[in-house]
């Protein structure tokens, strides 16, 4: 089994800018406003826009409203030190790198449509 997120964003630009210079994921196949793939490892985001949601659709919320309420995306990586300098470079807001209590050390930020997210090492350390 492999998972692939599947991200419904208000503006597919300001998305794709945050996850390509933030957290250094790669476009995969064509960009398009309406569906990019982005990769980093085997990670894999699918950025859509949410306007293109039929109405009806349980995933539509209104502007203004949170996404992503309740899920935390976790990305595990091999130099968290890395990740995070990178992270820290863009000038995007996000938590000081921390030592947790079960041994990995990670930091977490939260995307432009509102995207809890967990960078962690994979290895205690």
């Amino acid at each position: 089994m492999q998972l692939r997120l599947e991200l419904f964003v208000e503006a597919a630009e300001r998305s794709l800018d945050f996850y390509r210079r933030v957290l250094g994921f790669e476009i995969r196949g064509s960009a398009s406003a309406e569906y990019t793939m982005l990769t980093n490892g085997d990670a894999v985001i699918a950025i859509n826009l949410r306007s293109a949601l039929p109405s009806d659709h349980p995933l539509r919320i209104e502007t203004g409203e949170k996404a992503g309420l309740g899920i935390e995306i976790v990305l595990s990586v091999a130099d968290v030190e890395d990740a995070y300098r990178t992270a820290k470079e863009s000038g995007w807001p996000l938590s000081d790198l921390a030592q947790q209590p079960w041994g990995l050390r990670d930091f977490r930020l939260v995307d432009p449509d509102g995207y809890y997210i967990r960078v962690t090492s994979r290895h205690a350390g």
